[in-house]
Order: C-alpha cells, then sequence, then structure tokens
C-alpha cells in the first residue's frame, strides 16, 4: 500500500476557498460591466467618443396655425436641442393665441435640460400647442438627423 495517501481537509479550508472562489469570480464579474458599461449611457459616451446625433446649427421652420403662419426657430447642437424659440412675427399671432409663448417656453426649458424629444410632458392646458409645436421640432430633428 505505498501508494495510497489519505488527505485529511480541515472544513474552515474548504469554507475559506469557496469564499475566495466566489469573490474571485463577483471581483471579475463586477470588472466586466464595468468595462462594458451600461446601455442607457450611449449618449454621454456617443458624445466623449464625438459621435453627433444632428447636425448642429439653427433652423427656422413655418407651422401653420389656425388661419396665421408662425416661425419656429430651432438651435440644435451635437447631441440635442439647445432652445425652441418663436421668431418675431405678426403681433396678431401672440393676441389670438396666448398660450404659444408659454407652451414653447415650456417645451424649450425640457428639451435644453435633456429630456428626449419622446418623453416630453405636456402641460394639461396648452396640450394641443405643444403638441403641434412638438410636431415641427420632430421634422426639424429628422431633417437635421446625422446617418
Amino acid at each position: 500500500m505505498p501508494g495510497t495517501k489519505i488527505v485529511v481537509i480541515q472544513r474552515k479550508h474548504v469554507l475559506f476557498s469557496a469564499v475566495l472562489v466566489v469573490a474571485g469570480i463577483l471581483f471579475i464579474a463586477f470588472l466586466i460591466f464595468m468595462m462594458l458599461g451600461k446601455k442607457g449611457d450611449s449618449d454621454s459616451v456617443a458624445s466623449q467618443n464625438g459621435e453627433a446625433k444632428y447636425q448642429a446649427g439653427v433652423y427656422t421652420k413655418d407651422m401653420e396655425f389656425g388661419e396665421s403662419t408662425v416661425s419656429l426657430q430651432v438651435s440644435l447642437d451635437a447631441n440635442q436641442v439647445k432652445a425652441v424659440e418663436i421668431v418675431p412675427s405678426d403681433e396678431s399671432v401672440t393676441t389670438m393665441y396666448p398660450l404659444m409663448e408659454p407652451a414653447v417656453q415650456t417645451l424649450s426649458d425640457q428639451l435644453a435640460s435633456g429630456v428626449a424629444p419622446e418623453n416630453i410632458e405636456y402641460g394639461e392646458e396648452s396640450r394641443y400647442t405643444q403638441e403641434s409645436i412638438m410636431k415641427v421640432v420632430d421634422q426639424v430633428l429628422e431633417e437635421h438627423k446625422l446617418k
């Protein structure tokens, strides 16, 4: 029986080894997770890599509102809408549609703060006005989206 050996392993050594193996696996998984990043951070990764979503600039688009034509000015940077404004036009438009200016300002504030166009929250009292304005903003975004 010279080839037979009996190995005695104490339970605390087995448990210690198991804890080290589990900790090592968790550490490796954590490193992989950190290297790959989150899918929700694609905008920030794109801006860090210099990948732009839009052609930066200031664009004006006309919109029919009732019997009047209103010009909206949309300012874009490479990744988001910076501002939406009404181009000074006929005074009668702001008189006939008093909710137009506050609606544009509310949309502009949301878009400039980084809210995606599809996640815009509309106010109850000017919902129709804001939806009409957002259709025009969406058209500008589609026209100037980089491929």
